[in-house]
């Protein structure tokens, strides 16, 4: 099911409502991609009841008259927003990738209205991390065996290098996912369709994020907040993602095995088990 509502500023945003349940607003991540590529997450639906944002100028959601308006920090107010037309005191909130910063930073602006927060595969510029070099060698190295491997690591050097050519991002894109087999080729080719680039170069302009702000609101966040990461994910590799939860006091870290950059295609009975034990409060929380 679509529904629409109004932000702040008038733009018509939509979100899809998948399973039953208590909801848990879903932040798809690209940065502004269109929810879709989300799917059912895995069929956490089961569990919860998903309502999927389509962030503004992606998917059914309206673009902006004002295009600044896409700053990661300035799409926190399409999260309270959608709380507002939810009629809710509190979300539960799950943010992929690039979602996983605009979660960060509405716990950051509303720490109050954040209940439990599970951050999968997740982007941390928010909190002013960085990936390095070693971090994404180490998960590369794990896939020598495949036999697309030759071409995406020498592409992925060619990255890590500055010396990129104009097709590396396909080339590297097996080590997005734990099995790069039919389902995560057409999930990979359907990409290009689903991302609105011009304003995903807005979402991490100049002023998006204030890791010492963020850094702060989650060392006094008193809630459960649970980091997935996928043992082999390029993107959020599981050395950086521990990083990340040594700055959360009531962090659950979880490396699920053989995952990449989306671990509900990799594994969906492992995906939703984790997730909807943290959600349920399995985490002896």
């Amino acid at each position: 099911m679509i529904t629409t509502f109004a932000a702040s500023d008038g733009t018509t945003l939509a979100y899809r409502t998948v399973g039953v349940g208590d909801p848990l607003v879903c932040l798809p991540g690209g940065p502004m991609r269109d929810s879709a590529y989300l799917g059912d997450l895995g069929g956490l639906g089961a569990h919860r009841s998903l309502l999927v944002l389509d962030p503004r100028g992606t998917g059914r959601s309206a673009v902006p008259a004002d295009a600044s308006t896409c700053r990661c920090d300035r799409m926190v107010d399409d999260v309270e927003a959608l709380r507002g037309h939810l009629g809710l005191d509190r979300l539960d909130l799950l943010g992929h990738s690039a979602g996983a910063n605009l979660a960060l930073r509405y716990l950051t602006g509303h720490p109050d209205r954040v209940g439990r927060l599970a951050l999968v595969a997740p982007s941390v510029r928010a909190v002013g991390l960085k990936v390095t070099a070693a971090q994404r060698r180490e998960v590369t190295e794990a896939r020598s065996g495949e036999q697309w491997f030759p071409v995406a690591a020498a592409a992925m050097e060619a990255v890590l290098s500055g010396r990129a050519g104009p097709d590396a991002k396909q080339e590297i894109a097996p080590f997005l996912y734990g099995r790069w087999d039919a389902a995560a080729q057409a999930h990979q080719a359907a990409e290009a369709g689903q991302h609105n680039e011009e304003l995903a170069a807005i979402f991490s302009s100049d002023g998006a994020f204030d890791p010492p702000v963020t850094r702060r609101a989650l060392a006094a966040h008193a809630g459960p907040v649970l980091l997935l990461a996928g043992a082999v994910d390029l993107a959020a590799p599981p050395g950086l993602v521990a990083r990340f939860a040594e700055l959360i006091p009531r962090a659950t870290l979880v490396v699920q095995p053989d995952a990449g950059h989306y671990p509900w295609l990799d594994d969906a009975e492992a995906f939703t088990a984790t997730v909807a034990a943290f959600l349920a409060g399995s985490d002896g929380a």
